[in-house]
């Protein structure tokens, strides 16, 4: 029971947004530490990161920052709004 997988589904625009989240937490700052300090959870971020970076073609694209806005936009539009964070 304890080493069966789970399935989580989202939407391609969810996974590419929170694929470069977990990229800037977990590879650009030391972010992850201080967000995160059970290093038990890191297990699991890094295992997600891992699987998105695998999955997503468009990190690998030159045009990847305008797909990664568009879709930041649709997820925002589909919240309630088109608002940046402040």
């Amino acid at each position: 029971m304890y080493d069966q997988p789970v399935t989580i589904q989202l939407t391609h625009d969810q996974a590419l947004v929170l694929s470069d989240w977990l990229y800037e937490v977990t590879m650009e700052s030391d972010q992850l530490s201080a967000i995160v300090t059970d290093r038990a959870v890191w297990s699991p971020l890094h295992t997600i990161s891992g699987t998105l970076d695998k999955t997503l073609a468009e990190i690998f694209m030159p045009d990847y920052v305008d797909r990664l806005d568009a879709a930041r936009r649709r997820l925002r539009e589909a919240m309630g709004g088109d608002d940046e964070p402040t």
